[in-house]
């Protein structure tokens, strides 16, 4: 790790993101259609819990109580190592250093996983719609490659190409809305899924197990806080009106897909169709062309989620390359288009290699892959705002701030309880998110990478600390924050 020199081009572009962009990247990371047709039909198929629309209600509770902290603390750390940067300003140091490597395990398996699941379903399209059968992983490796390239370029860029793909889905969730409540198994709209009685009995351990990943991506907003044009308000409104939307319009989709086939059947009924509920759905009210077009943007939409998240982890790297906490080559971005190019094809080498593993293991794409990734990062995403919330306490509670307590002291408080609570659940319900045929023992493995991340990266810090004091005293300070009186950036401390 060299400190001798230091990157010859390593700035963000500034003022390039308004809260429209980054409500696209967060909303795109959630990837709507992939939820209602794989995250939803799977919740329902595992749990047989009539209440799994409520439960997103329920989430986007949590979340927004947790990002009234959040918020309150973006307008004064404004850093591309987001989660990062909070807990060292909030928790400390090494807690910031544990923090980063928690996120890069979380925003890292994600990412890995959906190149299974676009593999996957890309293929079984390409081979169903025009007979070209081609193992999974040539899909999966020619979106790994798509993605690594628009990783290096403009980053308004992305967000264009987000919001194009982002619409069109939404457009297509909500024509099968539409056609199921115009369409309501026994001629009436049930009203089970909203019962907060239903989702309170059996399985809701699971439901909130797999609930919670269809939201991942809904805090990422911070990581482009340092590219946005106004940092004071831009990342606190795009968080609070992704947390609104995804938690509205994924609770209505469930409903929609309860009451299509009934509360009673709609178990039965994607346990035998899988997505194909709603495909199949948009073929019979609407036509076969309908239902190609959603297939295609549901394809399109595993691929939105994967550019998402493979800014977000460039952007860590990015981050942490900067302040030398790791090799100070991934603080290079782009003369040409200001993007964290060492970062971006640094992930895309990890994500090859990743896949290609699992090929030559033989294992499943989705089962398999995207599975044990998902689930994984699910447990490091509520870990890493459990710890961020405290860090809110943190790190107002030695400063002086002129938002209310309720922001700085009492939602974060809450948001810790019900975040811990929340890991929790996942953690000890981490089976529901394997399937029957995986090892029992990766229901503690899998969860455990994220606890060895943390420890491991409170080891370095710690490191840091003794060999390196210069890099240990900056970690989390190259941050900047908006000063107030003069409304210009200045670096946090100063």
């Amino acid at each position: 790790m060299s400190t001798n020199h230091p990157p010859s081009h390593s700035g963000l572009a500034r003022r390039r993101l308004g809260v429209v962009h980054l409500v696209f990247f967060t909303v795109a990371a959630s990837a709507p259609l992939t939820v209602l047709g794989g995250g939803v039909t799977t919740t329902f198929l595992v749990t047989s819990n009539t209440g799994v629309p409520v439960s997103f209600l329920v989430l986007a509770a949590i979340l927004a109580t947790f990002a009234v902290g959040y918020a309150a603390m973006s307008r004064y750390v404004s850093n591309a190592g987001a989660f990062y940067s909070y807990l060292a300003n909030g928790l400390g140091r090494a807690a910031g250093v544990a923090g980063s490597f928690i996120a890069l395990v979380a925003y890292n398996t994600i990412n890995i996983g959906l190149y299974g699941l676009f593999g996957a379903v890309f293929g079984d399209f390409m081979n169903t719609k025009f007979g070209v059968d081609a193992p999974w992983y040539i899909w999966g490796l020619g979106a790994l490659a798509l993605v690594g390239l628009l990783g290096v370029l403009r980053v308004d860029l992305n967000a264009t190409i987000l919001a194009v793909l982002l619409i069109a889905e939404i457009i297509a969730v909500c024509i099968f809305d539409f056609f199921a409540f115009s369409n309501p198994a026994g001629g009436a709209v049930a009203f089970d899924g909203l019962n907060l009685g239903n989702l309170f009995s059996t399985g809701v351990g699971a439901v909130f197990a797999l609930g919670i990943a269809a939201f991942a991506g809904f805090e990422s907003a911070a990581i482009y806080s340092e590219e946005v044009r106004d940092p004071r308000r831009t990342v606190a409104r795009a968080t609070f009106v992704a947390i609104a939307f995804t938690g509205l319009f994924y609770a209505f989709s469930a409903w929609a897909l309860s009451v299509l086939y009934g509360p009673a059947n709609v178990q039965g009924v994607v346990a035998e169709q899988g997505p194909g509920a709603i495909f199949g759905a948009l073929a019979q009210f609407g036509s076969a062309t309908l239902a190609d077009v959603a297939t295609v943007l549901f394809i399109t939409s595993i691929f939105a989620a994967q550019l998402s998240f493979h800014n977000g982890v460039a952007r860590y790297l990015f981050a942490l390359g900067r302040e030398r906490v790791l090799p100070d080559f991934l603080g290079r971005t782009s003369v040409r288009s200001a993007a964290p190019v060492a970062g971006s094809l640094t992930q895309t080498t990890l994500a090859l290699v990743v896949v290609i593993l699992f090929v030559v293991a033989n294992r499943d794409p989705v089962a398999d892959l995207f599975t044990w990734m998902s689930g994984t990062s699910a447990v490091g995403l509520v870990l890493l705002m459990t710890l961020t919330s405290a860090s809110v306490v943190g790190f107002f509670r030695r400063r002086p701030a002129e938002e209310s307590a309720f922001q700085t002291l009492v939602a974060p408080v809450i948001a810790t309880i019900l975040l811990g609570a929340l890991l929790a659940i996942l953690v000890f319900n981490f089976n529901a998110l394997l399937a029957p045929e995986n090892p029992s023992y990766l229901r503690w493995v899998l969860p455990g990478l994220v606890g060895l991340a943390a420890v491991v990266g409170l080891i370095w810090g710690a490191m840091l600390r003794t060999t390196r004091p210069e890099v240990y005293e900056g970690i989390g300070r190259s941050a900047t924050q908006v000063d107030t009186r003069e409304d210009e950036y200045v670096p946090v401390g100063a």
